[in-house]
């Protein structure tokens, strides 16, 4: 659902009735509040309110639209072409938060030092790398809320970002950003985190890790073990894949995109000896419930038995 359909059940809710336009008519939202719940008419030019919408406008929308609306406005969003997705608002607000909590300064002066691309901060913030590619509002919010004025047009992101501290004794590779907007314990546990973006690893291969044990930390999902971990041993074949901690999520109550949906490829990477008999045995549990790991959801302390 998108802002201009929320906006406009909250001016029915108010006013009893709101006038159509192309957005509200292909809206399934408002198809469903039509038939089969009731609550709704579809009267000539207008939407109209019908017993029982304001009662469920109130427990399933109103909360989320006064929120949404604050924060649109506070951040100079809210504006008459407004129309931003309702997980891109969720987004921006997360990112806002991290800003104002100071999670994202490092980031921000790298993004702004490397001049990274449009591509390379969508990997970062959205489900891929070229979500933002036809999304120039989302764009312009991104930067406002960064305090960052431009991002290069280049459309592979070729940095390695890491959040670094004074002894490094251990580098974790993260497959999501998470763990690097969380300074505190990887610091005062001498580890220095890094992030490549995903499946955009190719740079790794003019990666120097000095040295040093390095670690791959992921979703133990089908992309995150199956297709990107066998493409960064190739490019660092030193790297040990850490054994998560956190609990397991079904994929289909998630929403979650990756499923198990090459079961031969495990196999493949299984006589390959790409995991030991323990990851092996995690990952055959895991396809068998249909289940997954959120990388995010592990304590990276314990995963290094630190």
């Amino acid at each position: 659902m998108n802002w201009i359909v929320l906006k406009a059940l909250n001016e029915l809710f108010i006013n009893q009735a709101v006038k159509k336009n192309a957005t509200l008519n292909d809206s399934g939202e408002i198809a469903y509040l039509i038939d089969p719940l009731q609550i709704v008419r579809d009267q000539s030019k207008n939407f109209i309110a019908l017993p029982g919408f304001e009662a469920f406008y109130k427990k399933h929308y109103k909360d989320n639209y006064d929120r949404y609306r604050e924060f649109l406005d506070a951040n100079q969003l809210l504006k008459q072409q407004t129309r931003f997705e309702e997980r891109d608002i969720k987004t921006l607000m997360r990112i806002k938060a991290l800003k104002d909590a100071g999670r994202l300064d490092e980031l921000r002066k790298q993004i702004i030092e490397i001049d990274e691309s449009v591509r390379g901060v969508s990997q970062m913030f959205f489900i891929n790398d070229k979500y933002l590619d036809d999304r120039p509002s989302v764009v312009n919010a991104l930067k406002q809320i960064l305090k960052v004025s431009h991002f290069s047009n280049e459309k592979d992101q070729q940095y390695i970002y890491k959040l670094e501290c004074d002894n490094p004794q251990r580098i974790v590779l993260c497959e999501n950003l998470d763990f690097l907007t969380k300074p505190n314990k990887p610091r005062k546990f001498n580890i220095e985190l890094w992030y490549a973006g995903g499946k955009n690893i190719e740079k790794l291969r003019y990666a120097d890790t000095r040295g040093l044990p390095i670690y791959y930390s992921c979703d133990w999902d089908y992309d995150g073990l199956l297709i990107i971990y066998p493409l960064v041993r190739e490019k660092i074949p030193s790297i040990k894949l850490l054994v998560p901690n956190g609990p397991p999520k079904g994929i289909n109550e998630t929403e979650h995109a990756s499923k198990w949906a090459n079961r031969e490829k495990l196999a493949e990477l299984a006589e390959r000896q790409i995991f030991n008999s323990f990851e092996l045995k995690m990952i055959n549990d895991l396809v068998g419930a249909d289940q997954w790991i959120i990388e995010e959801s592990n304590d990276l302390i314990s995963m290094l038995n630190l």
